[in-house]
């Protein structure tokens, strides 16, 4: 397999997270786009290596990019700190309890676009919904979710937290 795709969304109201997740080899679509990402920021989005602390990134190492444009100091604590923490939290776990696999952790990459929103009002709310939704990111992009019985039993409940259409 030369790409794993995941999605992950936690939480409610100002404070939820919403994580897309991409991980695969360094040598495959993963590990170009990882490159490609890291050395072409815009305007309000810097991409940024993910640490556990200053000097000792995760690993797989790990790509953040941010959904949203960086709005005030607790949006960018928030962002920069309590996701950041949580990313890497998330990724560490999943590579030392084996839900990757041991060659991903110095042959893989992983990028992550995050959602923090700009309005969030508690940070440590924030880290807690980052890392179930990343967890949850990991996990479904590792198994393939959804399948194709997740799928059936959730488009009769489509909707999302920003738009439920009328049934």
């Amino acid at each position: 397999m030369e790409m794993y795709i995941g999605e992950g969304f936690a939480g409610n109201g100002v404070n939820a997270s919403h994580i897309n997740i991409l991980i695969g080899p360094r040598s495959g679509p993963v590990g170009q786009a990882f490159a490609n990402s890291l050395s072409s920021p815009s305007q309000g989005h810097c991409p940024f290596m993910v640490v556990i602390k200053p000097n000792v990134p995760a690993k797989p190492m790990t790509l953040y990019v941010n959904k949203a444009e960086i709005s005030g100091e607790l949006h960018g604590n928030a962002t920069w700190g309590a996701s950041q923490a949580a990313i890497a939290k998330a990724v560490t776990e999943a590579q030392l309890s084996g839900l990757l696999p041991a060659e991903a952790e110095d042959e893989w990459c992983i990028i992550t676009a995050n959602w923090v929103n700009p309005g969030c009002d508690d940070i440590d709310e924030v880290y807690r919904n980052n890392l179930t939704a990343c967890q949850t990111a990991i996990q479904a992009a590792m198994e393939k979710l959804p399948g194709r019985r997740q799928l059936e039993t959730a488009l009769p409940e489509l909707g999302n937290p920003f738009y439920t259409p009328a049934r």
